[in-house]
């Protein structure tokens, strides 16, 4: 079992964690599930010499959508990646819908989750990452029930009645039986988005789901997620699409060098962004 973390007491401001192992406890719970669905607070991660993440401070909505912007090296992958404890933090704790991720309270001490649990709250935090990551064995449907099944114990047939309708919402109906290698790139990344829908999560992640395609194929997949986003699913996407983020966040971040430099509505930080560093990127960009 891993060594138990102390609870700051309730009127006290989190405070940073002592080891890399471990994480920082929050003060208070993390907010209501019915207002903010992911709490950040003071995450910090470092990869040997390397710091990647220097304090981040962010909240998501439930229902919202935030896009994140920034150059090769900000830290936007690794951020999304300590969201659902792929990376864990070093210092700072995170929280979605109300619950820690990676981590347990237990009356005055936090205590690091084992990896079975992890695994299970992985379950609620659907990834949609760049390169895909189907299983190329498996038909597009088998890619699909892999999870409910295996994770959530869904009996197959019900299953397979879930993942025909998410084909059927991603306009790939007709391609439950062909295998990864027989789509083109924009089919199999709308495929690797009904995975993750299939676990019915609670938010949605997306690690610049369209760098990997060709240009033709990068609208296919963007109006997938932007028919997602009027939905009202929460999502955090990491992209360089400025059309994408002007048309469909609520919130748009822009990092730099493990830092949010700026954040706000989108009408805001791309037409108007008040810091130097945010207009010079999007000057390159634009």
């Amino acid at each position: 079992m891993s060594t138990p973390i102390d609870v700051p007491a309730p009127t006290e401001a989190p405070v940073d964690a002592p080891a890399a192992t471990e994480a920082t406890a929050p003060a208070d719970a993390p907010a209501s599930a019915t207002d903010v669905m992911v709490e950040i607070r003071s995450v910090h991660k470092s990869f040997g010499a390397l710091e990647v993440l220097r304090g981040i401070d962010l909240s998501v909505r439930a229902g919202e959508v935030t896009v994140v912007l920034g150059p090769s090296g900000s830290g936007k992958s690794t951020l999304l990646r300590t969201i659902n404890h792929l990376e864990k933090v070093d210092q700072g704790w995170i929280s979605v819908d109300g619950t820690l991720v990676g981590y347990r309270r237990s009356g005055n001490k936090l205590y690091e989750l084992r990896e079975r649990e992890v695994l299970r709250q992985r379950t609620r935090i659907g990834f949609v990452f760049q390169n895909f990551n189907l299983f190329p064995h498996l038909t597009v449907l088998e890619n699909i029930i892999e999870a409910p099944v295996a994770a959530l114990g869904r009996p197959r047939k019900e299953a397979v009645a879930a993942a025909e309708a998410l084909l059927a919402r991603v306009g790939l109906a007709d391609k439950s039986g062909a295998y990864p290698k027989q789509l083109s790139g924009g089919q199999q990344q709308r495929v690797a988005i009904a995975r993750a829908l299939a676990l019915e999560p609670k938010l949605l992640l997306f690690d610049e789901p369209t760098s990997a395609l060709d240009p033709e194929l990068v609208g296919e997949v963007l109006d997938v997620i932007k028919d997602l986003a009027h939905q009202g699913t929460t999502m955090i996407v990491v992209t360089h699409e400025i059309g994408f983020a002007r048309e469909v966040a609520d919130t748009v971040v822009f990092m730099d060098q493990g830092r949010i430099v700026e954040q706000g509505p989108p009408a805001d930080v791309l037409d108007r962004p008040v810091q130097e560093r945010t207009r010079a990127f999007l000057s390159k960009v634009l």
